[in-house]
């Protein structure tokens, strides 16, 4: 089993969505992409459709803007691409914990303070990844959009998914609850569980998608076994419905929640959940731990 340095678990903790002087465009040492994920942030506002109790994004700081402009989001993007390719991105924390084996791009995320699904641009952010991703020769790292998944049917959102397709891009939806009464206490959004899952189901007919999964006590307790139970039976009818899922990725929190009743499931727990999901579902299943 892999165990990870007190260095390397300091900088999983830390995914500030700022690097320099950047409004759009950060890095992070990234816990599920193992290695450097560059964030593209469309939400600096910190606008989203959900309001998770897990949320680690602090809103009781307001953000430097509410506004994204595309132009300066290109600039900023070939920055800290160039950085990472002469290696001065990894000269100064938390980027100086990776192992010279793990100094390499991962991944160009769509995600930062909020859901990137709700900006009317991002078929342009995404074009703008692609590019940069092919001018700095970035050819295995992917362009992964992070995702609640409650806007994924959406006509435009459905053609920013196809040119995601042609450019290595990967779909990361969550789902956290497989019962109405979970969804609502956990995510907190006017949307339905149904609909989440409509829109995985009609993204996931036309591609693999990625379930993201994040377990958490509660009030001090774990989740209940039949909520697991309930995930998989929603994981299975996606499936019979056709749709295509590429893994399940299982984890926990690793910073600051939103709600104090909110922590961290220890390993053995998160372990249990993933032999559960593994018993029902014939998926590849990630598992990533809490950080000690």
């Amino acid at each position: 089993m892999f165990t990870p340095s007190p260095a390397l678990q300091s900088a999983w903790q830390r995914h500030e969505r700022r690097w320099a002087d950047h409004l759009y465009v950060y890095a992070v040492v990234s816990r599920r992409s193992r290695g450097v994920s560059i964030g593209i942030n469309l939400n600096p506002g910190k606008e989203c459709n959900f309001d998770c109790i897990y949320c680690q994004v602090d809103r009781g700081v307001p953000g430097r803007t509410r506004r994204v402009d595309l132009d300066v989001l290109a600039r900023e993007l070939d920055t800290i691409l160039a950085a990472a390719r002469d290696g001065s991105l990894y000269q100064s924390p938390p980027f100086d914990a990776l192992a010279p084996d793990q100094r390499t791009i991962r991944d160009i995320a769509f995600s930062g303070d909020g859901e990137p699904t709700t900006f009317r641009g991002l078929g342009k952010a995404v074009e703008i990844a692609a590019a940069g991703r092919r001018r700095h020769g970035l050819d295995q790292a992917k362009l992964v959009l992070i995702t609640n998944a409650a806007y994924l049917a959406r006509p435009k959102v459905r053609e920013t998914l196809a040119l995601l397709d042609r450019n290595n891009g990967e779909i990361w939806a969550k789902l956290d609850a497989g019962t109405e009464e979970s969804f609502r206490r956990v995510n907190r959004s006017k949307a339905t569980l149904a609909q989440v899952l409509h829109s995985i189901l009609d993204a996931a007919r036309a591609r693999p998608v990625v379930i993201q999964s994040l377990w958490v006590r509660l009030d001090g307790e774990p989740p209940p076994d039949t909520e697991v139970a309930a995930f998989c039976s929603r994981l299975e009818e996606l499936r019979a419905a056709g749709g295509h899922l590429k893994s399940i990725q299982l984890y926990t929190i690793a910073r600051k929640p939103a709600e104090p009743s909110v922590s961290p499931l220890s390993n053995g727990e998160l372990d249990r959940i993933a032999r559960l999901v593994r018993d029902r579902l014939p998926v590849p299943i990630e598992v990533f731990h809490g950080v000690a």
